[in-house]
């Protein structure tokens, strides 16, 4: 095999590769032979039809596979003797099956830019304690005993803070219907009749319970209230709406008593300190994959500022728009119509170039590390992941192999278990400092 990689600027180059007619003809009959194997043909026996036969029935797919085959070995022969460093092996291009059985094709190949190593031993990071308080554990069994309250109608007072609201409430702005200002889309704003509400700060939205607190039932009261600048509807950012509303009732919740016959309620044939032991497991679980992704999060951070290199075009361009379609389809389950996702077209942009920035020098970085501390993932590796993909979507391996393959996913795959074992590798090496959850969510906010 006859191989001429050139390389261009910005990460770029060009691989030329001429596979000599015997080397065709002898992976062609090994794929033919496999076919050979497995193929059921009326007329011949498992593994006895003639070549032709095989040729005839399976010609194109013995083809396809043949120019995968020998792309991926002209790839892996490239990166031993070029010693590249390949993002994306592209597709093979100017196919050329010449009359002598000899094939010719080309691929373009994104490279992994060069740049020197920043100190990646002994990141100092922050983490919380991973024990489990018993301050943490109450404030989860309380969030039990809400959910299991039962609410009782409340007569003979007005209402006050915990209390719940049942209200009726009608909204306006500037005197309009507000579904004449911004349309349907603001319907679950506009009207709401038998609404429960909690009397809580920030409940529903921002300073409206408040306001209610004092009012009897059957009692009317117009609720001003001005809408922050995060407000979903771009429309209403800064606004102010009135609410409309009329009282119908007030309950109270009871909350069940913390003993026995609760925990026999949410777990039957369990007592209360069995139900906090599971329930202690269950959070330490938890925050240790929190604790996990404070690290790592501080880890890439730390590189990230640490160098400086320049990407390649094609693959920001690429990545960036993977990350606006993330964005698109995240605003489109929280309620945003085309129109407003059109209307933040510019912002969307924005945020996904820094996104597809970031992620593709980590990517690059993480590489980097991982061939330095020579962090390898072995052929073993990668198939027992594959069988796991295998065994998840109940195929063959086999044909999640020839799928991956066909796709061109098999390399993504595996640089997905290289940059997972490199991770490990610098959490596992780096400076942890025990702060309180406190400490580190002031850290977090002061972070530019």
């Amino acid at each position: 095999m006859n191989i001429v990689v050139e390389k261009q600027p910005k990460c770029i180059a060009t691989l030329n590769v001429e596979v000599p007619a015997a080397d065709v003809a002898a992976k062609r009959a090994e794929i033919a032979s496999s076919y050979a194997s497995q193929a059921k043909i009326a007329g011949f026996r498992p593994g006895k039809a003639p070549k032709n036969v095989i040729q005839k029935r399976f010609g194109k797919q013995i083809s396809e596979e043949l120019t995968e085959a020998l792309f991926g070995e002209a790839c892996d022969q490239a990166l031993a003797k070029e010693n590249l460093k390949v993002l994306d092996f592209g597709f093979p291009d100017n196919l050329n099956e010449r009359p002598d059985g000899s094939i010719a094709f080309e691929t373009k190949l994104i490279l992994a830019p060069e740049f020197t190593l920043p100190e990646y031993k002994g990141i100092e990071v922050k983490a919380p304690p991973a024990e489990i308080t018993d301050a943490e554990l109450d404030v989860q069994l309380q969030n039990l005993r809400e959910r299991l309250a039962e609410f009782e109608d409340v007569t003979g007072r007005a209402l006050q803070t915990d209390d719940i609201a049942i209200v009726d409430f009608t909204t306006t702005l500037d005197g309009q219907p507000l579904t004449e200002v911004i349309g349907e889309k603001g319907q679950y704003l506009a009207k709401r009749e038998n609404h429960w509400l909690p009397i809580k700060e920030g409940a529903f939205l921002p300073g409206y319970a408040e306001q209610l607190a004092g009012m009897n039932e059957g009692e009317e009261k117009a609720v001003s209230i001005t809408l922050g600048e995060e407000f979903p509807f771009e429309e209403l950012r800064g606004k102010e709406i009135t609410l409309h509303t009329t009282l119908r009732g007030i309950k109270a919740s009871k909350l069940p008593e913390l003993d026995d016959t609760f925990a026999e309620k949410l777990l039957p044939g369990n007592t209360l300190d069995e139900l906090k032991e599971l329930i202690r497991g269950n959070m330490a679980g938890e925050k240790e994959k929190q604790i996990g992704e404070f690290k790592v999060n501080q880890i890439v951070e730390h590189l990230n500022k640490s160098v400086s290199f320049d990407l390649p075009e094609e693959i920001v361009m690429r990545e960036t728009q993977s990350q606006a379609n993330s964005l698109v389809e995240e605003g489109s389950k929280q309620g945003a119509s085309d129109e407003e996702m059109m209307q933040r077209q510019e912002e969307i942009f924005s945020v996904a170039t820094q996104r597809a920035v970031t992620n593709l020098r980590t990517n690059f970085l993480l590489q980097e590390i991982a061939a330095a501390e020579k962090i390898t993932v072995t052929e073993t590796d990668l198939l027992a992941h594959i069988s796991r993909i295998a065994e998840s979507r109940k195929e063959p391996i086999k044909n999640v192999i020839k799928d991956l393959q066909r796709t061109r996913r098999i390399q993504s795959i595996r640089n997905s278990l290289l940059i997972g074992r490199t991770i490990d590798f610098l959490v596992e090496h780096a400076k942890v400092t025990e702060v309180s959850a406190e400490e580190l969510e002031t850290a977090t906010a002061e972070q530019p």
